[in-house]
């Protein structure tokens, strides 16, 4: 749990992946949550599997120091058709958790239909729209891409609005 006495809030939003895992920073000093930064991590598809792991974790340490979140919100799994797919995600995923825990900060996981509903207001939108949608309450001209990095914000943001609702709970 974030402490009270915090007074700039700054999440690390990430949308896991072991070929490419986005990321998005926000933060809050007052008023409106604010675009920081976003991006990917992508690893290498000539590494062994173990090597992108480490490749990940390595990265995210980098974007832990150089942005210094007070928490990460992940993006928890959901439902994939390829078996193979989704254990290797899953374990790219463990690597995430564990990297946020070594940092010592604390870690919120959101399903796609909660972060869907967090941004849109509608569990089952379109993936056009969640991007849409965050586009618009970061006032940005352009899309943001790739859709890993909006993915990600959307979850910083469903975090944002979850810690919101614990403070007055």
């Amino acid at each position: 749990m974030i402490s009270s006495f915090v007074k700039t809030i700054r999440i690390l939003g990430i949308d896991p992946g072991f070929g490419r895992t986005g990321f998005g920073v926000i933060e809050k000093k007052t008023g409106d949550w604010e675009l920081v930064d976003y991006g990917c991590v992508e690893t290498s598809p000539k590494k062994d599997f173990v090597n992108r792991l480490e490749e990940l974790s390595l990265e995210l340490k980098k974007i832990i120091k150089k942005y210094q979140p007070t928490c990460v919100a992940v993006e928890d799994l959901f439902f994939y058709k390829n078996a193979k797919t989704v254990i290797k995600v899953a374990q790219a995923r463990g690597v995430i958790l564990l990297t946020a825990m070594q940092h010592n900060l604390p870690v919120y996981e959101f399903t796609p239909l909660q972060v869907k509903q967090g941004v849109t207001g509608y569990g089952r939108a379109e993936k056009g729209q969640l991007e849409r949608m965050v586009k618009m309450i970061f006032n940005l001209k352009k899309p943001i891409t790739p859709d890993d990095a909006a993915d990600a914000l959307a979850v910083a943001l469903t975090c944002g609005a979850s810690l919101k609702l614990k403070q007055f709970s």
